[in-house]
């Protein structure tokens, strides 16, 4: 009995010292006693698993005072801090973490990269998804490309598209056009997603990208900081999370947003390949047929992108043998003009993809906002629209720079205003995805008709005598100095 007042006072020191030192070393704070249990939610991330993640990256060394750690309330027993106390060497700390190594997401890092910030880009595949053809790049796409400082590295290596012609599927010529006509300003040219990817990455920090890094779930902390663990065993605590990971992406879910919606065509792509050199003139070539159309545009001396976009109900079950797409897109427009036959037929198999045409309409006051505290979404998994207007990409680059400034003058100039220069970011670009989305889905119904009246009508009056490019082109118009 004697010994017990000694003993008490041990155990009350014991616990305010590892209380406090909590305090100052855990991301998360440990919750008030006088709570229930189940609101300590934040906990289940770390005690989930006992393995040590990889090595990462050394942490933000500066701008670091813009984050404060919030001071812990009240005391939980002994048994659960040192649980905590155990959990935490296992969470690794950063201040922006982008989840996908995508375009937006390496555009992104870089937007900020250029500013003077640093983050951690994750990506769930082993490499850089360099899989997939190639994309059209307008004027906006390619002033963000100066901007972020890799505009001329990419000019060299690609052609300048000078415009467009219009055909049947029979190969009359309905309408062509000159894109410097309508706009001397503007800029055309198609682009290798990998030559664009690598680019983006090369400009980065060597440790800047960590692949094998596949999201498994997110948390949000009681101190507003967000907790990630990936299926490696992985796990970070970020005071910012960028959402980059595409038009399936975990995080849009965790949001609230739905999935996107099917709009009842799928597309093959493909990249022809001419080791002795391409015959085609730098333009787009568009062929419209009934529910069916095509097209292909040189993309470099020796290499021409095509795509062959179809109806179909659903989009059918994945098939993962490239050498069955080719099949299957020669044989829709096996009577159709013996040059995009001769283009699909000198494809390596390894470069043609099938995919299903989706979208996401944002419609005001029912869609989630674009952020959501401390996490933000960027290009498709936010905004996923058709290919039809040329602007996914572009789109996708806008939202990068314009992000990554806000971002930067919230950091630097008050930590508080994070949350909010986030929300100013989704106010921004909200009215010009969501008519752009509208837009593209509309153009891409109208080039499927199937009606055979329609189709003249389209074919014989509204491509060769109503149709203007300029007004069309209006959207790649964008504002954008350097970082």
């Amino acid at each position: 009995m004697a010994g017990q007042p000694l003993t008490l006072s041990l155990s009350l020191s014991l616990s305010l010292s590892l209380s406090l030192l909590i305090s100052h070393k855990l991301c998360i704070g440990i919750a008030n006693p006088e709570q229930p249990m189940a609101t300590s939610s934040s906990y289940v991330l770390f005690l989930k698993s006992p393995r040590s993640p990889p090595s990462l990256t050394t942490p933000l060394s500066q701008n670091q005072s813009w984050f404060q750690s919030r001071m812990i309330k009240g005391f939980k027993p002994i048994s659960t801090v040192l649980s905590v106390i155990k959990a935490q060497t296992n969470v690794r700390k950063e201040d922006i973490v982008i989840v996908g190594a995508g375009i937006a997401g390496l555009a992104t890092a870089l937007s900020l990269h250029r500013l003077g910030l640093r983050s951690l880009v994750l990506e769930q595949a082993d490499s850089l998804r360099t899989s997939g053809t190639s994309l059209t790049l307008f004027k906006n796409g390619w002033r963000v490309l100066d901007a972020i400082g890799v505009g001329n590295d990419l000019r060299s290596q690609f052609l300048e598209i000078q415009g467009m012609v219009v055909k049947s599927e029979d190969g009359t010529e309905m309408r062509s056009f000159k894109f410097k006509d309508e706009d001397e300003s503007q800029e055309v040219r198609a682009v290798e997603r990998r030559i664009l990817l690598e680019t983006l990455a090369n400009q980065l920090p060597q440790d800047a990208v960590q692949f094998s890094s596949k999201l498994a779930s997110i948390e949000r902390s009681e101190n507003g900081e967000i907790l990630l663990e990936f299926v490696n065993g992985t796990r970070l605590c970020a005071k910012v999370v960028i959402g980059c990971d595409g038009i399936r992406s975990p995080i849009a879910k965790w949001m609230g947003f739905s999935e996107p919606r099917y709009v009842g065509h799928c597309a093959f792509r493909g990249l022809g390949f001419y080791p002795e050199g391409q015959p085609y003139e730098p333009k787009v070539n568009y062929i419209y047929g009934r529910g069916l159309r095509a097209g292909y545009v040189p993309v470099s001396p020796t290499k021409v992108y095509w795509f062959i976009c179809f109806n179909r109900p659903s989009p059918g079950p994945k098939i993962s043998d490239q050498s069955v797409l080719k099949k299957q897109a020669k044989e829709l427009v096996r009577n159709w003009p013996s040059e995009l036959l001769s283009i699909i037929d000198l494809s390596p198999d390894d470069t043609i993809i099938r995919t299903p045409l989706v979208d996401r309409w944002l419609w005001p006051a029912i869609s989630p906002s674009a952020s959501d505290g401390k996490v933000v979404l960027v290009g498709d998994a936010w905004h996923p629209m058709t290919p039809n207007l040329g602007q996914g990409a572009c789109c996708a680059l806008e939202d990068a720079v314009v992000l990554a400034r806000k971002l930067a003058n919230a950091i630097k100039s008050e930590p508080a205003s994070v949350e909010s220069a986030l929300r100013s970011y989704g106010s921004e670009r909200w009215p010009r995805i969501f008519p752009l989305t509208i837009r593209a889905n509309i153009v891409g119904s109208a080039l499927q008709w199937e009606n055979p009246v329609v189709c003249s009508v389209r074919n014989n009056v509204i491509i060769p005598k109503i149709v203007r490019l300029g007004p069309l082109l209006e959207h790649t118009n964008f504002e954008c100095e350097p970082l």
